[in-house]
């Protein structure tokens, strides 16, 4: 439990809950991977010998390969841009490493001195094994640690995925170390987890809990669960070689895994103050992981928030479209937009609720969520979803509240 109980362990309900879906989707799974075993075992056990990082996990086109120790524990970072300017922390997501942001570093380092963290347990970075030592707030204090030790007070913390979880807690927990915050197919920590069951690997959450055996399932296959997450990139392509090497033994996956272990036990207490700091959440269209609805409910938390949809991308827009999404980040952080109507940002939001309503239209099952959210947001005078005028209501998908 993190200090000021501003991030706070689940109730005992929660906790019995998650235990009990453990064991039966823990016996589920292992009898499933039992089958596959017996079937084809040589398939099943095939995992590529991996000596030699390829080129590009230590190539230093990209920035500096630099080491910080803190608290016995060396973390390793990518670093490019003049140190003279404002600071962007990149945490990626699972399973990956720094190399994730192989598209945003060089376009960033133009305007920004830019680290590309490996987080504890990922990468190059060291992979203590214990579960205690992921627990959020040792991992928070660390980021803080970091943040000083780059020397500056605060900073811009982008994060996909789990990185975007570490994200929203550091803006909670340590609200003065974060300028502004992008989170990248990454709802809030309480709606992600109250949101898990509708997940599509919401089994796979609750079997990683177990100890062992989901270390030793992400290696069958030569590693399958990797091509699975990176489904964007082709077979036997460089950066997919590269993120198979970076989890290509079992103590590489330990570390990883502990977050799971982890962060389903945590949530943002619900007397805490909503983020002050601009957050901008950013998804793709065709996340089947994070659902539209989650990002929407995730603005309830964020005093000025501007959400921005990626057309065409799954869950690693930047990877997956990166000219688009490059283009959404700098013209959230680097480009001043005009400000018009008190403060309210309509232009930059209507493609926003065009895409929005049409996913809303498409797939029937979230439209009463999202609607409970506008209907909330303007205070009741949106009642029902509109059939012409849209654009009318961009204001309320890019609130930029004083």
């Amino acid at each position: 439990m993190a200090k000021d109980l501003r991030i706070v362990t689940v109730s005992l309900w929660e906790i019995i809950k998650i235990h009990s879906l453990t064991f039966v989707f823990g016996v589920w799974i292992m009898c499933k991977m039992s089958a596959k075993w017996v079937w084809d075992p040589k398939s099943f056990f095939t995992l590529q010998q991996r000596d030699t990082p390829p080129a590009c996990l230590v190539d230093s086109s990209l920035g500096q390969h630099k080491y910080v120790k803190l608290k016995g524990v060396k973390f390793h970072y990518v670093e490019c841009g003049s140190r003279d300017l404002p600071l962007v922390l990149l945490l990626h997501g699972f399973p990956d490493c720094w190399l994730s942001w192989r598209h945003q570093i060089p376009v960033l380092s133009q305007h920004f001195r830019v680290v590309a963290l490996d987080l504890k347990g990922f990468g190059d970075s060291d992979k203590p094994s214990s579960r205690k030592t992921y627990r959020i707030d040792m991992i928070l204090e660390e980021l803080q640690q970091l943040i000083i030790s780059l020397g500056v007070s605060s900073c811009t913390v982008v994060g996909h995925d789990i990185g975007g979880l570490l994200g929203w807690c550091l803006a909670h927990q340590f609200p003065e170390l974060v300028d502004k915050l992008v989170a990248v197919s990454c709802p809030h920590p309480n709606v992600y987890r109250t949101s898990l069951h509708t997940s599509s690997n919401y089994r796979w959450l609750n079997f990683v809990q177990l100890p062992y055996f989901p270390e030793v399932d992400a290696l069958r296959e030569d590693v399958k669960i990797i091509s699975k997450y990176h489904k964007h990139l082709p077979p036997h392509d460089t950066y997919l070689e590269a993120y198979k090497y970076a989890f290509c033994r079992k103590e590489d996956w330990t570390g990883p895994l502990n977050y799971f272990r982890n962060l389903l036990f945590i949530e943002v207490a619900e007397n805490s103050r909503t983020i002050q700091v601009p957050v901008v959440l950013i998804t793709g269209d065709r996340d089947k992981f994070i659902k539209l609805e989650s990002i929407v409910k995730s603005t309830d938390y964020c005093e000025k928030f501007q959400v921005k949809i990626v057309d065409g991308a799954r869950h690693f827009p930047h990877q997956e479209r990166h000219q688009q999404f490059n283009e959404i980040l700098l013209k959230s952080l680097v480009k001043k937009k005009s400000v018009e109507d008190g403060g309210l940002e309509r232009s930059a939001s209507k493609g926003i609720v065009n895409r929005m309503f049409g996913a809303v239209s498409s797939t029937v099952k979230y439209g009463n969520s999202v609607l409970d959210t506008v209907h909330k947001k303007t205070n009741g005078v949106v009642g029902s979803i509109p059939t012409i005028n849209l654009l009318s209501y961009a204001n309320i998908y890019d609130r930029t509240d004083s």
